[in-house]
């Protein structure tokens, strides 16, 4: 009997950490402003991005660049100071020639 109030209130308390970790990723979720595609392709398309001095948000907007890219990028420049040249971006973990050649048109230095 003993062993099963401690099962009881162990598994009480795993349930109770569940539903408390979900309900903070969907609160989160809540407060994430959602774009339209149609708005990402027009801000892709109209403002260039300067790898030295752009924002998170500015990084985010070029094609292939996440969340963890653009904080890669960041992070970058904190540790090795301002790029050279465009295609130094690629010594950024995670992004490639593909990603550089697909934004080479919006990138400056």
């Amino acid at each position: 009997m003993k062993k099963l109030n401690v099962l009881t209130r162990a598994l009480f308390t795993a349930s109770l950490a569940l539903l408390l970790s979900i309900s903070t990723v969907v609160s989160h979720a809540k407060d994430v402003p959602s774009v339209s595609a149609s708005k990402t392709e027009v801000r892709q398309q109209q403002s260039m991005v300067n790898i030295n001095k752009s924002t998170f948000e500015q990084l985010l907007s070029l094609k292939g660049i996440g969340h963890t890219k653009a904080q890669a990028i960041i992070v970058y420049r904190q540790q090795f100071g301002t790029f050279k040249s465009i295609n130094e971006l690629t010594k950024v973990s995670g992004i490639g020639a593909k990603i550089v050649k697909a934004n080479k048109s919006r990138l400056s230095i």
